[in-house]
């Protein structure tokens, strides 16, 4: 089967690719992502996605390749104009990612569906009138929570289930604490506020707050609230309990739900006893085991 060269990228997926990191933003580095603008220059001027470059073009008009650009290199490659959709498959969006493919874009160049006026709507925090980033800055980047289910659940880290910006940005209303710890933005415990004290470790229990957490959340959903599940490097606990969500909530497979949950975090790793007790999560759930945690995936 050919594979395609442009595909579209829902807005959530370009927040979570801008989102990836270690122990720096994946940003930092210099192939993860080629980020452009094919707005008018004022547009772009205005406002922009942060870390997007300007489209350059000739003295006629039409789309030149960045001369920095080293498409070869870059593992993402990622147009925007001001509102691309599905139903336009013409534009400067298109334009400029046909271009990039036909001029060396060794993976799929993406567009973004809905273009900047999606996105910032979604995401006005991600938006800059920043042109240029010295590397230091890049390092320096605060990725925000992964986004899980859009607009709902996020997935993170101690620091950002601390950080009083992300919970005004992202308009969290409730916390999944999974640290031992108590954590301090919320002061008060409260109908906000789940705290699951377990260890990040094989022998630790969280199948026995699968069902309290599901219950917490869905809670909040049927609130229109969105809701942080967080662990001290969140890549263990809290991925465990997301991933617990997921397959309650949309009654998916485990392997679905962790692949779901991976694609969107790339650093998500519950431990081996997490994984077990999600298997058997996945049997109570959805009436039998229908995923083979022997695969080396897992």
């Amino acid at each position: 089967m050919e594979k395609p060269s442009i595909v579209l990228l829902e807005p959530t997926d370009l927040y979570n690719m801008l989102q990836q990191a270690t122990v720096y933003s994946n940003l930092s580095d210099q192939n993860y992502l080629l980020l452009i603008d094919a707005r008018k220059k004022h547009e772009y001027n205005e406002s922009h996605v942060v870390t997007a470059k300007k489209a350059p073009k000739d003295k006629d008009g039409f789309f030149v390749v960045p001369y920095d650009a080293e498409l070869e290199c870059k593992q993402n490659v990622v147009v925007y104009d001001s509102n691309t959709s599905k139903q336009n498959e013409q534009g400067d969006a298109h334009d400029c990612a046909n271009l990039l493919w036909e001029t060396g874009s060794r993976n799929p160049v993406k567009i973004l569906k809905g273009g900047y006026e999606e996105f910032s709507k979604l995401y006005p925090f991600l938006r800059t009138q920043k042109i240029i980033f010295m590397p230091r800055e890049m390092d320096e980047l605060k990725p925000y929570p992964t986004e899980m289910i859009p607009g709902f659940l996020y997935l993170g880290n101690w620091r950002q289930g601390n950080a009083p910006y992300i919970q005004k940005d992202l308009k969290i209303k409730g916390h999944i604490n999974c640290c031992v710890e108590a954590e301090t933005f919320f002061s008060e415990p409260g109908s906000h506020l789940l705290h699951l004290q377990v260890d990040d470790s094989n022998e630790a229990d969280l199948y026995s707050q699968f069902q309290v957490a599901c219950s917490f959340l869905d809670t909040h959903m049927a609130a229109g609230e969105a809701v942080l599940v967080f662990s001290n490097l969140g890549v263990s606990r809290s991925a465990t309990i997301v991933i617990a969500y997921i397959i309650y909530h949309k009654k998916w497979t485990l392997k679905k739900a962790y692949q779901h949950v991976l694609k969107c975090c790339s650093s998500v790793r519950p431990n081996r006893g997490f994984i077990e007790q999600l298997s058997e999560w996945e049997a109570e759930v959805l009436g039998h085991k229908n995923t083979d945690i022997s695969d080396p995936k897992f």
